[in-house]
C-alpha cells in the first residue's frame, strides 16, 4: 500500500524536516487521505522522524508572571519577539528576531542577519506595524539593556503596551519560545546553511510555509493564515 504523503513540509527531508505525527495526519486528512492516528503514529516510528522531547525546566514564579499569563483575545492584540541564533558552514553567526501574533499564531517575521541592533530591532517593528498597524502589546525578553530601552521607546511611540518577561523565565513568552523550537528542530537542526543569503532564503520560505500550511490543534486544524482570515471574516462589521 502506497503511503500518503503527509502534505506540505511533512514527513521529509530538509529544510521542513519532522514536524509531529499529530500535524502530519491533520495534513493528510486535509490532503483527502483517509487515515487514522495509529497508522499515522506506526509510519511515523518506521520513519524515524519522531522529535526527541525536551526537557521541562522547572518553573519558579516571579514579578513578571502576571505578564506571562495575559493572554491575547484578538489580533494583533500581542506579538511576541525573542532572538535565536544558528551559524553558517564557516562557523560564523546567524542571529534571527521571530515576532509571532500570539493570537492567529502567524510567524509575522523572522529577520536573519550576522548581528541584529536595537536600530534593527526598531526597523523590524517599523516595517511590521505599517503592514498589520501597530499591536496592544509587545512581550519581549528583557535582555540587553540598549534593545529594551528602544523596545520601550518604540512602544510608548506607537501607544503600545511592553510586556517584558522576568530574566530567565521562557515560560512567560511560551508562545514565541514553541515557535522557536519548531523552527530548530524543523528546519535549523538538519540544515546547513552555506551563507548568509542561503540562509534568508530559506527561512523565509520556511516562514511562509509555516503561516500557509501548518495546521495548529488550537485552531482546530486551522493554518494560521487560515485563522486568521476566519477571524477577520467572522468578525468584519455588518453592513447597515
Amino acid at each position: 500500500m502506497r503511503r500518503p504523503n503527509c502534505g506540505p513540509g511533512y514527513a521529509r527531508s530538509p529544510p521542513s524536516g519532522p514536524a509531529g505525527w499529530r500535524r502530519a495526519a491533520i495534513a493528510a486528512r486535509r490532503a483527502g487521505w483517509k487515515v487514522n492516528n495509529k497508522r499515522i503514529r506506526r509510519l511515523w516510528r518506521e520513519e524515524g522522524l519522531r522529535v526527541p522531547q525536551r526537557r521541562r525546566k522547572k518553573r519558579l514564579t516571579g514579578i513578571g508572571a502576571q505578564v506571562g499569563a495575559m493572554c491575547p483575545i484578538r489580533p494583533n492584540a500581542i506579538w511576541a519577539m525573542d532572538f535565536q541564533f544558528d551559524t553558517t558552514a564557516d562557523g560564523r553567526t546567524l542571529k534571527m528576531l521571530n515576532v509571532i501574533d500570539e493570537f492567529t499564531r502567524e510567524a509575522l517575521a523572522i529577520e536573519v542577519d550576522r548581528a541584529i541592533n536595537a536600530d534593527g530591532v526598531v526597523d523590524v517593528l517599523d516595517r511590521l506595524a505599517l503592514m498589520h498597524g501597530a499591536p496592544a502589546y509587545v512581550r519581549f525578553d528583557n535582555g540587553p539593556e540598549f534593545i529594551a530601552h528602544a523596545v520601550n521607546d518604540w512602544c510608548r511611540f506607537n501607544g503600545t503596551g511592553s510586556l517584558f518577561i522576568d530574566p530567565g523565565s521562557p515560560w512567560q513568552n511560551a508562545w514565541i519560545e514553541s515557535f522557536n523550537g519548531r523552527l530548530r528542530d524543523e528546519l535549523l537542526n538538519s540544515w546547513r546553511f552555506d551563507s548568509l543569503q542561503e540562509a534568508q532564503i530559506i527561512i523565509e520560505d520556511w516562514r511562509i510555509d509555516y503561516n500557509a500550511n501548518r495546521p495548529h490543534s488550537a485552531h482546530n486544524g486551522l493554518t494560521p493564515a487560515e485563522f486568521a482570515l476566519q477571524w477577520t471574516t467572522t468578525h468584519q462589521p455588518q453592513a447597515a
